[in-house]
Formats: C-alpha cells, sequence, structure tokens
C-alpha cells in the first residue's frame, strides 16, 4: 500500500505534496461539502502548512484535528496544538474549526472518553491525514513498547492514551493522546512525511522486519486498507 515520492530537495516536496494535499481537501469538499484534515506536529511539516494556510479553500467547511498530542496546556512550547494554531489556522486557513485533543482531564486516560466524543464527531473517514515517523520508529505518539500500545493498537476506538518510555526521542513529556491504529486508518488517505537520511534509514529499518512493537509505524506500513504515500526529501 506504499507508494514512494524521493525528490532531491524539498522545495520540490513541498510544491508536490501542498498539491496533492489541495487535491485531497477539494475533493472531500467536493463530494459532502465539508472535509477532515488530520495533522502532526513536527518541524518537517511546518513550512507545509504555512503553504496551505494561503491557499483559497473552503476553510470553515474543512475540520482540522490533530494526530498525537502531549498532555500539556495549549500555549506550551510543546503543544501540538499551538504549533498548528500558529502554522496552519492562519491567514485563509484561520476559519477552520479545529478540534483539540488536550481537554481539563487531569490525564490522558481520565480525558479519553472526551477526546473520543469529540473526535467522532469528524467528517468520516478522514480525508487526508499527515503523519510523521521518529527515528525510533514511532508514528503519531505510538512509540516502541510504550504503556497503552497494545490497546493502542487494538480498539477500534479512534484515540488512545499512550504513556511512553522517556528517551531522547520523547523527550520529557511522555504522556499524549494519539488516533489509534484504527483512528488513522480511518482514513481515506495516509501521508508519511519525513525528511533526511536518518528517518530513511529508520523507514528502511521498519520495512524489513515485522515486529510492530518495537517499531509501530510498521503496523502503518503492513496495512492493506488505505493507500499511504511517503514524501522525503534529504
Amino acid at each position: 500500500m506504499l507508494e514512494e515520492k524521493l525528490f532531491e530537495n524539498r522545495e520540490a516536496l513541498l510544491a508536490a505534496l501542498q498539491e496533492d494535499c489541495v487535491a485531497a481537501l477539494q475533493a472531500g469538499l467536493d463530494e459532502r461539502e465539508q472535509a477532515s484534515f488530520l495533522v502532526s506536529g513536527g518541524s518537517s511539516p511546518a513550512p507545509l502548512y504555512q503553504r496551505l494556510s494561503q491557499i483559497a479553500l473552503d476553510w470553515q467547511n474543512i475540520h482540522v484535528a490533530l494526530v498525537d498530542e502531549r498532555w500539556v496546556e495549549p500555549g506550551h512550547a510543546k503543544s501540538n496544538q499551538s504549533f498548528v494554531e500558529k502554522n496552519l489556522l492562519q491567514h485563509q486557513a484561520a476559519t477552520a474549526p479545529f478540534t483539540a485533543m488536550k481537554n481539563s482531564a487531569g490525564n490522558a486516560d481520565e480525558g479519553l472518553a472526551e477526546c473520543e466524543k469529540s473526535y467522532q464527531t469528524l467528517p468520516s473517514p478522514f480525508d487526508l491525514t499527515i503523519l510523521g515517523m521518529g527515528p525510533d520508529g514511532h508514528t503519531a505518539s505510538l512509540f516502541p513498547e510504550a504503556e497503552g500500545l497494545d490497546q493502542a493498537l487494538s480498539t477500534d476506538a479512534l484515540c488512545a492514551a499512550i504513556n511512553a518510555h522517556q528517551s531522547d526521542v520523547t523527550g520529557e513529556y511522555t504522556e499524549r493522546m494519539t488516533l489509534s491504529l484504527a483512528g488513522l486508518l480511518n482514513s481515506r488517505r495516509l501521508v508519511l512525511l519525513i525528511t533526511g537520511d536518518e528517518k530513511l534509514q529508520a523507514l528502511r529499518a521498519a520495512q524489513a522486519g515485522d515486529d510492530v512493537r518495537t517499531m509501530p509505524v510498521r503496523a502503518v506500513l503492513q496495512q492493506t486498507r488505505v493507500p499511504i504515500t511517503l514524501y522525503w526529501a534529504p
């Protein structure tokens, strides 16, 4: 199910991916007069979101929601919600309705039911989901051997609570809310956006094995339900 699009530079990648995203979102709008756009944090998608924010789409009918979130308050330096508000929900896209993951619950486990209820109201299946991947083989907040990983991979719910093992990749904020595997696969299109040789090597390692617990991105790569396109540049 993986189509690979490898580019010589990031500018070429961004131009192609911007066009792909606009087409996917417009198709959703054309079909049901609304669309859903699930987005990840991180440095790689920031310039993509900035470009998309300038495009004259019917943003008031494009529902933007997070793929995953650290259990930190909005406004925190590590908040994906704040990242998306800063990079995507600006300019033309300022009118897009946004669904957050972080709520007032004391921890992700306690906030899961409320988060799930919110995500069940999104236009479904999601028209486009943007994923990243870490050098440890995580995607969304599906981290290797994390507390809650087995549940996240097996549940029928869209969302799952995760507590990752702290590492250089996770940083200090290990408590997360994430789309479950079922939530990720509740998408018409998945885009895996990675840059740099280290992550491409990690992807090749993931493709070479089958242990999902040690490299959870394998669960997405091995599935046969949803098309996934790799966008990579050095």
